[in-house]
């Protein structure tokens, strides 16, 4: 079973790894992962300021935070 500290690492690494696949780090002017997981709750905030960016930043936040969730998912799938 996976400890709380490597849920949120590994939650974190997801959501920032989709965002630098995304957009450009150039284009990126501030962006916050705030990861916490308690009592078995995960909960993931992202936050992304890149207005020179292609994409939607919302959406590209949105999609970063349901990369970390599944990261979080595959990680107890192989734990069992």
């Amino acid at each position: 079973m996976p400890d709380d500290e490597e849920v949120v690492q590994t939650a974190a690494e997801a959501a920032e790894g989709l965002i630098l696949s995304r957009v450009k780090n150039s284009n990126v002017e501030d962006v916050d992962v705030t990861v916490t997981f308690e009592d078995g709750v995960l909960d993931v905030d992202v936050y992304l300021n890149a207005p020179e960016a292609d994409e939607d930043e919302q959406v590209v936040a949105d999609d970063a935070a349901l990369a970390a969730q599944s990261a979080v998912d595959d990680l107890f799938e192989d734990a069992s």
